[in-house]
């Protein structure tokens, strides 16, 4: 979407929910930048110099930590970065990677869905207090450094879009944020894309995967460049980034390279090979490579329908028909993908393939003692995760120009509960209990409930949205100026209490990033972050995250559990008919459960729901 219509349609429910997301507007064409003679800084590839952080310290932007994957290094596992000579500006943050541009990512001048960004697109931004060269901290004075995962369905998104010099300078940490491949650049497994040396690892399909691990092993290398401390690093993501902090979690490759975890709304979402790969009536996902190949051939014209495709597929030599994929334009194989959500692509992607990644289910690997990295980890959802996808449902909300109304008021606070509350059970509890069976380092985790909207021309915010998921993250970074997509939600009237929570949000990520525990926060003023559990007691307890008017910080202990919500939703009276139970379950099953047919014990229609994972 052009600049000018986004302005436009800022009020739009869609992009003002959207803008919560991030933490920086859509990259715009600025101004010339100075740079900052005191930023600059020798890494072991050559010479850099940043700016002034927009919040204050220093910010150097667009630093590549892997060499560009380009034609034949298309779907082959990241490289390590060239070195360069001179000093490298590193004043704006480097091109996004292909998608569809939305509202949280894609250059600019880019229209809604339509195919954005660069392959050449591996590139770090870099957030620190303010230093003179000679003052950068050494030794044991190094800060410790927290690496930011973009969300965005693994579909879509970019690190240009946050800003980290607010969380960095308050707190005194460096903050790394990363692209790293996304759609079926990031993630496609198919024998043609292997060539005669490819790595079990560029096999497994996990191109973004390694993409994020080769960022690691750059943060290792790079960080005391900056003041940062290589062995207090902390990832943190959300939605599809906390998603793969879980895999980096799981993944052999990324041990030893970070030291603490923080997971928000994320999941354990993920494939296995026979959904990656095959076709439809094989069992195959309703986008696998196969039939995204077939798509591909077909809209290339090079076959008539999808069972010409896929006979013609079939009968190219593998090596062929790699070739082909690989001089195919990156718009292309975006284009093959014929369903979307907001520039997000439906299609397989975090392959648990054996070899970068488990084989079984995430959710059940965790279990295993020794299956994950031995470090803490901070897992935590939003009160009302679910309720920005329904806002966006015609059948739930009814719309008047940039206005949206929701039409049942019970019946879509009853599905936005349980919804939220099935989030809360595979995103954070359930998660928290495999890794107390395994054993290991504690588990924090919240549950943000801030939801003091405005309402706009009768539009109630607060019912519509509520603590919807995404909403936390500006909180984390310490920011509100989202430019006109946030004015909307963000208003004088609850500045004060927003900017307070935001302040113990901070402190308390902060301390985890030091202590690898939140404690009472950095200054030690806050109530006590207790663990999820203790040793021989059963867990359970988690820190809501809310202001003084919300109920303030507080600790609870309701617990989630997937089973037993869907036996509520099985009892629930409210529903009209088994249907629209089955319906609600399915909504359920789409975080990725493997329900089995107990949990739909006395409903017969629901036997038979197709898990359709988002």
């Amino acid at each position: 979407m052009t600049r000018p219509r986004r302005a436009l349609l800022a009020s739009v429910l869609f992009l003002v929910g959207a803008a919560a997301l991030g933490c920086g507007a859509r990259r715009a064409a600025e101004a010339p930048v100075a740079a900052a003679t005191d930023s600059e800084r020798e890494l072991p590839g050559g010479v850099v110099v940043g700016r002034e952080g927009r919040y204050g310290g220093h910010a150097w932007l667009g630093i590549p930590y892997a060499r560009p994957p380009l034609g034949a290094l298309r779907w082959r596992a990241p490289q390590p970065a060239p070195a360069w000579e001179g000093t490298r500006p590193a004043l704006a943050s480097g091109s996004p990677c292909v998608q569809l541009a939305s509202a949280l990512g894609g250059a600019s001048g880019a229209d809604e869905g339509e195919p954005t960004g660069n392959e050449d697109c591996l590139f770090a931004d870099v957030y620190a207090p303010r230093f003179a060269p000679d003052e950068v901290p050494r030794g044991e004075a190094r800060l410790p450094v927290m690496v930011w995962i973009h969300g965005g369905g693994n579909t879509i998104g970019e690190a240009g879009f946050y800003d980290g010099s607010k969380l960095a300078s308050a707190h005194r940490v460096v903050v790394v944020a990363v692209n790293y491949r996304l759609g079926p650049l990031g993630w496609l497994r198919h024998p043609a894309l292997a060539a005669p040396d490819a790595s079990d690892a560029e096999r497994s399909g996990n191109f973004g995967t390694l993409d994020l691990v080769q960022a690691l092993r750059w943060v290792r290398e790079n960080a005391p460049a900056f003041g940062g401390d290589p062995n207090r690093v902390t990832i943190f993501g959300e939605s599809a980034g906390g998603t793969n902090v879980v895999t980096l979690l799981l993944a052999p490759a990324a041990r030893g390279l970070f030291h603490r975890a923080i997971v928000q709304s994320g999941g354990t979402t993920a494939y296995d090979l026979v959904e990656a790969e095959a076709r439809r009536e094989q069992g195959g996902h309703a986008w696998s490579s196969r039939e995204a190949i077939a798509s591909l051939l077909v809209k290339a014209g090079l076959a008539p329908d999808r069972e010409a495709a896929h006979r013609k597929a079939e009968a190219m030599a593998p090596e062929e028909l790699g070739a082909w994929l690989r001089a195919r334009p990156a718009s292309e194989l975006l284009l093959a993908y014929d369903e979307r959500f907001g520039g997000m692509l439906e299609m397989p992607r975090v392959f648990r393939d054996g070899a970068v990644l488990p084989a079984d289910d995430f959710a059940i690997a965790l279990r295993r003692p020794g299956a994950r990295a031995p470090v803490p980890v901070v897992l935590g959802t939003n009160r009302d995760e679910v309720k920005l996808f329904m806002a966006l449902d015609p059948e739930r909300v009814r719309r008047f120009l940039f206005l949206r109304f929701v039409r049942d008021r019970e019946s879509y606070e009853r599905d936005a509960a349980y919804g939220s509350r099935g989030w809360k059970a595979s995103g954070a509890d359930e998660l928290a209990a495999a890794m107390a069976e395994a054993g290991g380092p504690p588990a924090y985790l919240y549950r943000f409930d801030w939801d003091e909207l405005p309402t706009i021309l009768g539009m109630d915010t607060a019912q519509l949205l509520g603590a919807a998921h995404g909403f936390e993250i500006p909180f984390v970074f310490g920011h509100f100026e989202l430019g006109r997509l946030g004015r909307g939600l963000f208003r004088e009237s609850n500045r004060p209490g927003r900017e307070a929570l935001s302040g113990q949000m901070m402190s308390y990520w902060a301390a985890f990033a030091y202590d690898g525990d939140p404690g009472r926060g950095r200054g030690g003023e806050l109530p006590s972050w207790p663990a999820w559990s203790e040793p021989g007691a059963p867990g359970g307890r988690f820190l809501v995250l809310d202001t003084a008017e919300g109920g303030g910080l507080r600790v609870s202990t309701e617990v989630e559990n997937t089973a037993a919500i869907a036996r509520e939703i099985l009892a629930d009276e409210s529903y009209a008919s088994a249907e629209e139970r089955c319906a609600a379950l399915g909504r359920l099953a789409s975080r990725g459960h493997a329900f089995g047919p107990e949990q739909y014990a006395g409903v017969d229609a629901c036997r038979d729901i197709p898990i359709a994972r988002r």
